[in-house]
């Protein structure tokens, strides 16, 4: 699944992943899931053959998408005027598949999926911050809150998640970021709105974990495409 604009929003039983554009969100066979479009949102979605799907992840994964695979989910997928669609025979699909999954295996795993908590203490925090990503208040506090001590749960994100609470909330807020970017908010607006004291930590921590800054990605100008790479795809036939 891949957002051309927008923002897509993927969860299966393990928890959530975030779609930015220019990503590429790889889910297996097997796993029930379902997806939310934010914002004005191409999404593009290209199915694997088991040759290939063996090749990649076996676990729900988010992708930076490379030029080169931009163009081939494109071209697989051709333009929303689906007249102008361009027709592959089935060798020549085969032939882009093997290269996207080509790109995919040499393009690094994003941190953009939040696990979802499973046990009941974790579920009750996530909860709370669910319905409001901007709450500072400290695990201790949220653990007297739900009626859990803080040792406790700081174990549990420990074990269960693979990351400390901070990161966790971290991850939470930069996909309502995510999301509010989308929907047209600015960066100031989005900052105060996820929690962060102000603009400049918020532009820090998310570009620590997209790889670019709100303004950029907001208005578009993170990734630049080479012209050279769409006239390749016409090679691959």
């Amino acid at each position: 699944m891949y957002a051309a604009s927008g923002v897509l929003a993927v969860c299966t039983e393990r928890g959530t992943s975030i779609v930015p554009a220019n990503r590429v969100a790889w889910t297996p066979a097997g796993f029930t899931h379902y997806h939310r479009a934010h914002g004005d949102t191409d999404m593009r979605i290209v199915f694997l053959p088991p040759s290939l799907a063996r090749l990649v992840p076996e676990h729900p994964v988010v992708f930076l998408a490379s030029n080169l695979a931009r163009e081939v989910l494109l071209a697989l997928t051709g333009p929303r005027n689906y007249d102008d669609a361009l027709v592959y025979s089935r060798s020549a699909r085969l032939r882009l598949l093997r290269v996207l999954v080509d790109e995919l295996r040499e393009a690094h795993e994003q941190p953009l999926h939040l696990p979802e908590p499973r046990d009941d203490r974790l579920r009750a925090v996530a909860r709370l911050l669910y319905e409001n990503p901007a709450d500072n208040a400290s695990l201790a506090e949220l653990g007297k809150t739900i009626g859990a001590s803080t040792r406790t749960l700081s174990r549990l994100f420990r074990d269960e998640l693979g990351m400390t609470f901070y990161e966790w909330r971290t991850q939470l807020r930069v996909h309502h970021a995510l999301v509010l970017l989308a929907d047209g908010h600015d960066t100031t607006r989005t900052a105060y709105a996820c929690g962060w004291a102000n603009p400049s930590s918020f532009i820090t921590a998310f570009t620590d974990i997209i790889g670019t800054t709100p303004g950029r990605y907001r208005t578009g100008r993170e990734t630049t495409i080479p012209a050279r790479l769409k006239s390749m795809i016409r090679d691959v036939e």
